[in-house]
């Protein structure tokens, strides 16, 4: 039988703290039994709708909000496992999860489940991924010292500093991850302030490194063309070597791609295909004319059913793997990554001639500065700029009658030079 459950929150007015803020708290009544536990959240009296419930300053209802849902998530979750759940049990296991860390790594493996959790919800593990290798160097950093954990406050600014240190030289580490590094390192800090463990972030002073210049990497036209030529047995892998090649004809991006429905797809008055979708990053639309190549893939797929997405691809993390692997077949000597993909069509349309307005709009990008980063000034392009320059001067030149004919010039310059040596001699003999 169910029992009764209900919750209710409040605060005490006549417990106001020095900062003019008092605790929240929560009352848990199952079968006619109360209980009480502080949220470890804290407003102004004045911001507090008792009538409601609810806090009127946004961020701290939505913790509010978000430990609401723990108690009653915490209550189905104990009541399914156990069959039976009483006020006292439901304020122990909430106070358990409701705990603050006062260690570094401990916080990291909160926050961690945290994002993980997050992770299988949205569908994208990147950021857990991220998170997950900046928690390991911190756990090596401190083993590096002869440490298991260390408390936030311990952390001094020695602390943030000698840790970028250890990553530049320990494991020569780049800039870009040393900042990511650093970024979770102060997001923790920052949750232990906001959570009361501190009072002020140790580390504030300690500089990020200085972000390195854009570097898009991209295939050639000719391991594209391999890529193309090269069809893979198994089922899986040849999904995704099909969206590479057709997101290197379009220049859309995995999450474009997994969104790519059969409404975005038109076609013109002259009945050639296009594409037509808001990109997911920028909020941009992006209007994308197909290559022949890039159709015949689409009719492969699902272009009628627009509850179903175009391509059946898999998560992206699966995703990474399998052009890893793709990669590694084709013999390429650099790994693979699917957003090459995207970073070709931008080189490779603006090695063809397009105009970078043209490839903007293609690409949905916000600002047309972006389109400008992948003009990568490769030997072979420049050489090839050359060669249509040149190219272009002798068609002018012949058009124009300009043409220099080195034989006449060669003779009227032996000609001249006998001229001035007769001459010459003469002089010297006193001949006229």
């Amino acid at each position: 039988m169910r029992s009764t459950f209900k919750t209710l929150f409040y605060i005490n007015r006549n417990k106001v703290k020095t900062n003019g803020t008092t605790a929240i708290l929560c009352r848990i009544s199952i079968d006619g039994k109360q209980t009480v536990l502080t949220t470890g959240i804290y407003c102004s009296p004045d911001d507090w709708n008792a009538g409601k419930g609810i806090i009127r300053t946004e961020r701290e209802n939505n913790r509010l909000t978000a430990f609401r849902e723990r108690v009653e998530h915490t209550y189905e979750h104990i009541l399914k496992c156990q069959g039976v759940v009483s006020s006292e049990l439901l304020k122990n296991t909430i106070a358990g999860v409701n705990s603050v860390p006062s260690m570094l790594l401990e916080a990291g493996k909160v926050e961690l489940e945290r994002l993980r959790v997050r992770s299988i919800e949205i569908n994208s593990r990147s950021t857990y991924r991220e998170s997950r290798l900046a928690q390991l160097n911190l756990l090596e950093f401190l083993q590096s010292r002869g440490m298991e954990d260390i408390a936030f406050t311990d952390i001094a600014e020695e602390f943030g500093g000698s840790f970028k240190t250890y990553m530049k030289t320990v494991y020569n580490r780049k800039s870009s991850y040393i900042n990511r590094c650093l970024t979770w390192l102060n997001r923790l800090i920052y949750i232990a302030i906001d959570r009361e463990v501190l009072r002020s972030n140790p580390i504030e002073d300690v500089r990020y490194e200085k972000k390195e210049p854009a570097r898009h990497r991209y295939i050639s036209k000719q391991d594209l063309k391999r890529i193309m030529e090269t069809p893979m047995q198994d089922a899986r892998l040849e999904l995704v070597r099909r969206a590479f090649i057709f997101s290197s004809l379009t220049g859309l991006a995995y999450v474009d791609m997994h969104r790519l429905y059969p409404h975005h797809i038109g076609r013109t008055a002259e009945g050639r295909l296009y594409i037509r979708k808001q990109r997911v990053k920028t909020k941009v639309e992006a209007f994308i004319p197909l290559h022949p190549v890039a159709e015949q893939i689409l009719m492969l797929y699902n272009t009628t059913d627009d509850a179903k997405p175009v391509f059946p691809l898999p998560v992206r993390d699966m995703i990474w793997y399998d052009i890893n692997q793709i990669g590694i077949a084709m013999g390429l000597k650099e790994n693979l990554s699917y957003h090459q993909s995207r970073h070709s069509f931008g080189t490779l349309a603006l090695s063809s001639g397009l105009s970078i307005e043209s490839i903007a709009k293609m690409m949905g990008h916000a600002n047309i500065s972006t389109t400008q980063g992948y003009a990568q000034i490769t030997e072979q392009k420049i050489s090839e700029d050359m060669d249509r320059l040149m190219a272009r001067r002798l068609t002018k030149d012949k058009k124009t009658k300009k043409v220099p004919d080195t034989t006449k010039i060669a003779e009227n310059i032996g000609r001249e030079r006998r001229r001035k040596t007769m001459q010459n001699n003469a002089i010297q003999t006193g001949q006229p």
